[in-house]
């Protein structure tokens, strides 16, 4: 049996790291961004495409797309549907983490190639996101709430009308005393097959 590869270790400790348990006052330092980034950008895409796009707010705009998504939740939501707790989350998990970013779709102009190819692409820059936060001991965390699917949240993102806001990445480290969340995965034989 061959040597564990030293990034299947990463692949293994990559945890979903919720903004609860970040430090909102611990810096992340730009270069670490960065890098985080350029690992994105090399993911895989079909055609060339580079579909992926990154809003990154920091500071005080944390506050502005606090306020935009609390908007959004209550333009769009029923009353009948309606989560006072919901909204209470949108407005503070941007204000719980030091980095929130934006995780964009811009769509190639070559209509041979679906969406669901880029959105898949984008799904791979930031899978090489999250490996690099784990690697250097940085929480992480993809959030995907409804109101980001809005034109109103493309606007505020500056997006096209064919492209679109996939989450929002949350980033930062574990505040002092929180541990780094455990995991578990059912056998990898009971979802192979072959044929």
């Amino acid at each position: 049996m061959p040597e564990e590869l030293p990034v299947s270790k990463i692949i293994r400790n990559r945890r979903t790291v919720k903004p609860a348990i970040m430090d909102s006052q611990l810096e992340v330092p730009r270069e670490l961004i960065d890098e985080l980034f350029e690992n994105a950008n090399w993911a895989p895409t079909h055609g060339f495409t580079e579909p992926w796009r990154f809003k990154v707010f920091t500071g005080e705009a944390r506050h502005e797309l606090a306020l935009q998504l609390q908007k959004l939740y209550t333009g769009h939501t029923p009353e009948d549907q309606f989560r006072q707790d919901k909204l209470d989350k949108l407005g503070r998990n941007p204000l719980l983490a030091p980095v929130v970013i934006a995780i964009c779709m811009r769509r190639g102009d070559n209509p041979k190639i679906p969406v669901v190819e880029e959105v898949e692409a984008v799904a791979c820059a930031v899978q090489n996101m999250h490996l690099t936060a784990s690697a250097a001991g940085l929480g992480a965390f993809w959030s995907s709430p409804p109101v980001l699917d809005t034109e109103g949240m493309r606007n505020f993102l500056g997006l096209r009308d064919e492209d679109c806001c996939l989450g929002l990445f949350y980033l930062g480290w574990l505040r002092e005393g929180e541990k780094w969340p455990e995991s578990i995965r059912q056998p990898v034989s009971e979802k192979v097959e072959w044929m």
